[in-house]
């Protein structure tokens, strides 16, 4: 069978991508599971996972090079899993780690390359304006602690282009809001400090019961994309017939805030205890902005299939399940 070859397949995204694929491509494709870590964690779902620093050339050596289809990188490090602050490591991982994958991949008769960015590249466009575009031109904004990312993974772009018109290797590059999705893991870094991740934090008080905040202005809204969403539109991705682009990930859901903690309340707070919200005007809101999916529904066919209250929903079924077992 081809394969697909998935690039930090051990993160929470990549868990659950690796399982969507297994699921929708059983015996069509054989998926390939690459990471960091040392783990048997994908020994129960028969996937073959191979333990490789992106930054070792020697250590591709054992991932196979026959019968390649296509290839998601969504390996990288990220300001939300830096400790401190050692920007020489965004340079590493996403930049030269990037250019080994290609370099790996380029004799392999692969189709096409799926690279993950965030918003991080447009950032500078904000607060003026709120709707994000495939093709708009890259905006940094300087002075925060994604500024050195967003560079580094633009310039990893640049890289899979070139391999793209040296090779031929077709490139779908997806801008990323915020995946929500749940995982064990109930904090991030921000600025190199540790901080709760916010909407776990409000769901873990909603099945207390306990009050809620609403900061800020309780109308400012977030485009809320489950990571089941994101599988989806990955899978769209691998299988499009269309020219390699920029495709914003996105699910047409703008949801308020206080939609956001209503809805949270509704789904996880028990029936005889319901936590209230507490509205707090003088705290910070959150940014306003939205991906526009139109370039994306009209050439991958993708359409979002979870409004909020079934993300939730999902979501609390996710919570109870042994996804992350082991891993």
């Amino acid at each position: 069978m081809k394969k697909i070859i998935i690039f930090g397949a051990t993160g929470s995204t990549g868990v659950y991508l690796t399982d969507y694929l297994c699921e929708k491509l059983k015996d069509k494709y054989e998926i390939i599971a690459v990471g960091r870590r040392k783990t048997d964690y994908f020994d129960r779902f028969g996937i073959k996972y191979y333990s490789v620093d992106v930054c070792s050339k020697e250590e591709y050596k054992q991932i196979p090079t026959d019968d390649v289809y296509a290839s998601v990188i969504l390996s990288g490090v990220l300001p939300a899993r830096m400790k401190g602050y050692t920007p020489e490591d965004y340079v590493d991982v996403n930049i030269k780690g990037t250019l080994n994958i290609m370099e790996h991949l380029k004799h392999s008769g692969i189709n096409r390359v799926i690279y993950t960015i965030s918003i991080s590249d447009l950032h500078g466009y904000l607060p003026e304006n709120k709707e994000f575009l495939p093709d708009m031109p890259i905006r940094y904004k300087y002075g925060t602690d994604h500024t050195i990312y967003a560079i580094t993974k633009t310039a990893a772009t640049q890289i899979i282009k070139t391999y793209f018109h040296d090779f031929g290797i077709r490139y779908f590059i997806l801008r990323l809001p915020n995946i929500y999705l749940y995982s064990p893991e109930k904090e991030y870094y921000v600025d190199g400090e540790l901080r709760k991740i916010s909407y776990r934090y409000i769901i873990d008080r909603a099945i207390n019961g306990e009050d809620i905040e609403l900061w800020g202005n309780p109308d400012q809204k977030r485009d809320i994309v489950y990571v089941k969403d994101f599988c989806q539109f990955i899978y769209k991705a691998l299988f499009a017939d269309c020219e390699s682009g920029y495709f914003n990930v996105g699910a047409d859901l703008m949801v308020t805030m206080r939609d956001q903690i209503e809805g949270i309340i509704k789904v996880f707070s028990p029936k005889d205890n319901p936590s209230k919200i507490i509205p707090c005007p003088e705290k910070r809101s959150c940014d306003d902005s939205h991906m526009n999916i139109d370039k994306a529904r009209e050439l991958l066919g993708y359409e979002p299939e979870y409004d909020y209250i079934s993300y939730l929903e999902d979501y609390k079924k996710e919570m109870n399940s042994d996804r992350f077992r082991g891993l």
